[in-house]
């Protein structure tokens, strides 16, 4: 089995290419040539470096590859950036996924293609909306959001005119080992662990604590997406997560507990977004009737994710 991984250096994308590895298959990474990675003394023999808004480049990997299954993660991968990077958001999310899937059906047409579509397709929803299911109207309202809402379009439609094999996870907050510091929890275990190592004062610095949020573990996630493309149906969204929400302050207290410190929580109102919706909850009863169950706690998930900034910084 071949599989090509775009995105192969980003935290999702690893953790693709370190499970099918383990299961024998050969595996390439794609990343352009301004992923951080590129820094490291020893390059990895198993990254090609390529942007997927070079379709011609893409082209030619695709056609000497030949892949069997293609998982496309590459992308303006954050929320609350895609304000301030407007036009590299629905670029590389939009116009990188329609490149993806015309060198598929060219160069690959019988290969399974997965999209990293989102949760932030659902948009500004409220309390009572939760848990969301996969046939709710999509209303986003963040330009990540409407990027994603148009990838997953682009996917559905290639597998409705050209019968490709394409699937859609809406995946919910990823949370693991070798991401960076872009997201909430990422932030907050970043600052706990250089706290710890007495690299900074004693101050966590924070956004909006009150909302909820589900959240999954990218090996759970991971696993759950490899599932979709063997039991699930091609063209159809699957929420990808746990079916549980945790308050943020209650992922900050257990952080703090976890990495031993004492730290002053100091709200910052730079890291308050533009919206920020107060519950995003997902209902999990789809990707489970594909024998999908959760392997890792919140505390394990949580507990990985200090320990791998405290070997970072």
């Amino acid at each position: 089995m071949k599989v090509l991984v775009l995105g192969g250096t980003g935290m999702v994308g690893s953790h693709f290419m370190i499970s099918y590895k383990k299961d024998g298959a050969e595996v390439k990474g794609l990343a352009r040539n301004s992923a951080s990675s590129r820094m490291a003394a020893i390059q990895d023999g198993d990254i090609i470096r390529c942007d997927i808004l070079e379709r011609d480049a893409l082209m030619r990997i695709m056609k000497d590859m030949k892949p069997d299954i293609i998982v496309h993660m590459a992308a303006q991968a954050f929320n609350g950036d895609s304000w301030n990077l407007e036009y590299v958001t629905h670029e590389t999310n939009y116009i990188g996924t329609l490149n993806v899937l015309y060198c598929a059906r060219e160069a690959a047409p019988d290969a399974k293609v997965l999209l990293a579509c989102s949760s932030a397709e659902y948009g500004n929803i409220k309390e009572e909306d939760c848990p969301l299911k996969e046939d709710r109207l999509l209303t986003p309202h963040t330009p990540y959001g409407v990027s994603k809402a148009g990838v997953e379009n682009l996917g559905r439609q290639y597998a409705l005119n050209y019968g490709m094999k394409v699937y859609l996870p809406r995946m919910f907050i990823h949370v693991g080992t070798g991401h960076p510091p872009a997201t909430a929890i990422q932030n907050f275990a970043r600052q706990l662990a250089l706290i710890k190592a007495g690299k900074l004062p004693p101050e966590i610095h924070v956004g909006n604590l009150s909302t909820y949020r589900d959240y999954i573990d990218v090996r759970d996630g991971v696993r759950a997406m490899r599932l979709m493309m063997e039991k699930g149906n091609p063209g159809e969204p699957y929420n990808i997560c746990n079916g549980k929400a945790y308050q943020i302050k209650e992922i900050l207290d257990m952080l703090v507990k976890i990495s031993g410190t004492d730290a002053k929580v100091i709200s910052d109102e730079k890291l308050f977004r533009v919206a920020d919706e107060p519950l995003l909850l997902g209902d999990d009863s789809k990707i489970k009737a594909l024998g999908y169950e959760r392997e890792y706690s919140m505390e394990q998930t949580l507990t990985d994710v200090f320990h791998d900034w405290e070997s970072r910084i």
